[in-house]
């Protein structure tokens, strides 16, 4: 959960004016301590996370596709030892929207709507 910018506004100028100790703010608010000194340090909202991939790497991704293009995101997800929901963000940060070239699949259907007409 994010906390507003005027929530730790207020809550750096109370500790600033030295209204409030670090442990009284901390039980007051009911925030950690180390959350609150990362704030004194930098209040600024963080947009992104700074931290690269720790269960796959892309380039073994990448391998993995290009060996078993038919493979589902469970299959996938059982090679790597994560969750299906790991290897869907792991092909969007690579900007992979379809693993399978569906020339051919887009080809049976204008057959089928060619005989239905």
């Amino acid at each position: 959960m994010t906390y507003s910018a005027d929530f730790r506004a207020q809550l750096i100028k109370s500790i600033k004016q030295k209204d409030m100790s670090i442990r009284q703010a901390c039980t007051f608010y009911n925030i950690s301590k180390t959350t609150l000194q990362r704030w004194l340090k930098n209040s600024s909202i963080k947009q992104t996370r700074n931290k690269p991939p720790s269960k796959m790497h892309d380039e073994l991704l990448l391998k993995d596709i290009e060996q078993h293009l038919d493979d589902y995101l469970y299959e996938q997800a059982q090679r790597f030892n994560c969750s299906k929901t790991g290897i869907h963000k792991a092909l969007k940060r690579l900007s992979i929207s379809q693993k399978k070239d569906l020339g051919t699949f887009k080809s049976l259907s204008d057959q089928k709507s060619r005989v239905s007409e």
